[in-house]
């Protein structure tokens, strides 16, 4: 198995985001889980990608060529796929994964999470989509995403397609007993 953790390439203000980022790194290695990512070796991603290398884990790392110098490529990687665009790296950090986490970052782990889990919400596949949130980092986004789905733009199966947890023992126990919804029409009439 091999999750893909979106975060970001600053280390946040808060300490305990980089600590989070090593303790989920050395965590997936020790559960002998494979880790996708962003192929930083800077912030929160070069965190998470050191202690899962540390831990003697599997670490793929996908940048785009336009990227490897401004987030500082990780060099010491043993799979360091570098492709051309944005859209070619989401893709293939998608392919290689069986599940996503957002760890804390910035707009683009944001807009990461959004599209595998819109993914999900298609039905393009069937992976879990998750944000392992970090001294209540997303609290504001998860009460938002429960307003988009109390004012019927999401539905509650959908929104609960999106798991969170603050701890990463919790977040991989969810992702064992995920059930992806089973429905063969994701919007109706009235909308939800």
């Amino acid at each position: 198995m091999r999750i893909c953790v979106f975060c970001g390439s600053n280390d946040g203000r808060n300490g305990s985001y980089r600590e989070s980022a090593h303790d989920f790194g050395t965590l997936l290695a020790e559960r002998g889980i494979g880790l996708v990512y962003g192929g930083a070796s800077i912030g929160l991603m070069g965190a998470v990608a050191d202690a899962a290398i540390a831990a003697g884990g599997e670490v793929i790392g996908v940048i785009p060529k336009a990227l490897a110098d401004v987030e500082v490529a990780h060099a010491t990687l043993g799979d360091l796929r570098v492709v051309g665009s944005m859209h070619e790296r989401k893709a293939l950090m998608a392919s290689l994964s069986d599940a996503f986490v957002a760890m804390p970052g910035g707009i683009g782990t944001l807009e990461e999470l959004f599209e595998v889990w819109t993914w999900a919400q298609l039905g393009v596949h069937n992976k879990p989509c998750a944000i392992l949130n970090v001294d209540g980092f997303f609290d504001k986004l998860v009460d938002f995403l429960n307003m988009v789905r109390d004012e019927n733009f999401l539905r509650s199966m959908h929104r609960n397609m999106l798991i969170v947890e603050r701890q990463g023992e919790a977040l991989l126990s969810a992702f064992e007993a995920y059930d992806p919804p089973k429905t063969a029409k994701w919007i109706t009439k009235d909308g939800v």
